[in-house]
């Protein structure tokens, strides 16, 4: 933490499943200030009167809108971008709110931090940036392309740093299905599945936190950064969560699982890395480093040059990674805050029906 002693940090979309896990991880830290940004009076009403702590300040704004940006960044030292819309049906059927969000905010964000000689910045991004097929997924892509050429441009000595880091599936975040399987546990219904075979990247919030601080540490302009991560399959996951929860009560074993078919806008595995991305990526240990690719828009240079090994290398995707047998998993879901909580194993934090991280 010492790289944040006595520093500023402003989280956009600090209300969020990410912003609760980051203020957890530095309240006691010793960091100067840190700067909740974002639209919802609500919920930063709710998280004041729960933190009731000097250090965490509040700003009301959207990313949408640089001028709300520009009055929260002043004498910040660090930013984490990650105010989006992140929903898959809802960007789907409202693609330009994605944008707008995802894409011209995020290049407001950077536009501010640059202007107010912000040292670093990280933009979050997802595994539904690779090879995107919906429309949060391609808001998404784009931003990173945003977030990566703007690096690019500012070079290596440059007084701001701009980096990203994608990650897989976060468990328990706001509107994920952990906390929807359990509440249709609870109330007797069955565990709606899309696909028992598809496979999803697994990731804690304190793994999303600790990718951002590696990035920050280790980042240059236009880096990208993946934590590599285990992933299982949904009908693994059902399993491990009927299991668990049955030491809650024995009847939880028995949920029926219904399979209800693909969404809209849904992959059977998620990728991390692309093939093109894996050609240049650093092994960093827990990390793939890509770097951003520094030609020059001098087009002869991709019609003559290529890379003959492009053909043997291959993604880094939830079905090739690490896969976790239903044993693993319930060891996974027993880092979770809330279901530690529903067993017994520590207090609650939060009311019960709040099952987000």
């Amino acid at each position: 933490m010492s790289i944040f002693k006595d520093k500023v940090l402003l989280i956009t979309g600090g209300t969020g499943s990410f912003g609760n896990a980051v203020l957890r991880r530095f309240l006691d830290s010793d960091i100067k200030e840190i700067r909740i940004f974002s639209r919802d009076e609500k919920k930063q009403d709710d998280m004041r009167h729960a933190l009731q702590n000097p250090k965490v300040k509040f700003y009301i704004g959207d990313v949408r809108n640089k001028q709300s940006v520009d009055v929260a960044m002043r004498g910040v030292d660090y930013v984490f971008s990650a105010a989006a819309l992140k929903q898959v049906p809802s960007c789907e059927f409202f693609p330009m709110e994605a944008t707008m969000t995802n894409v011209v905010g995020t290049n407001n964000v950077l536009l501010s931090a640059i202007e107010h000689g912000v040292k670093n910045v990280v933009v979050l991004s997802t595994d539904k940036a690779a090879y995107p097929i919906n429309a949060m997924g391609i808001s998404k892509a784009l931003m990173e392309k945003v977030a990566i050429a703007k690096g690019r441009e500012l070079g290596e000595n440059a007084t701001t740093t701009i980096c990203c880091t994608r990650y897989g599936n976060v468990m328990a975040s706001r509107g994920s299905v952990i906390p929807l399987w359990v509440e249709q546990m609870e109330q007797g219904k069955p565990i709606t599945i899309t696909d028992p075979n598809m496979t999803r990247f697994m990731m804690t919030l304190d793994d999303a936190v600790d990718l951002v601080i590696y990035a920050f540490q280790h980042g240059k302009n236009g880096d990208l950064f993946v934590q590599k991560a285990p992933a299982a399959t949904l009908e693994v996951l059902a399993e491990a969560l009927k299991q668990t929860y049955s030491k809650v009560n024995p009847k939880y074993a028995e949920t029926e699982v219904k399979v209800i078919g693909t969404r809209h806008g849904e992959k059977l595995y998620e990728t991390l890395v692309t093939r093109e991305e894996m050609a240049k990526a650093i092994d960093m240990g827990n990390y793939y480093r890509i770097p951003c690719d520094n030609r020059d828009l001098n087009y002869d240079k991709f019609f003559t040059e290529g890379n003959q090994e492009m053909a043997k290398i291959e993604d880094y995707h939830s079905h090739n990674t690490t896969r976790l047998d239903i044993d693993g998993m319930k060891q996974l879901l027993l880092k979770l805050r809330f279901i530690r909580e529903d067993l017994g194993l520590q207090p609650r934090s939060k009311a019960k029906e709040i099952r987000s991280e």
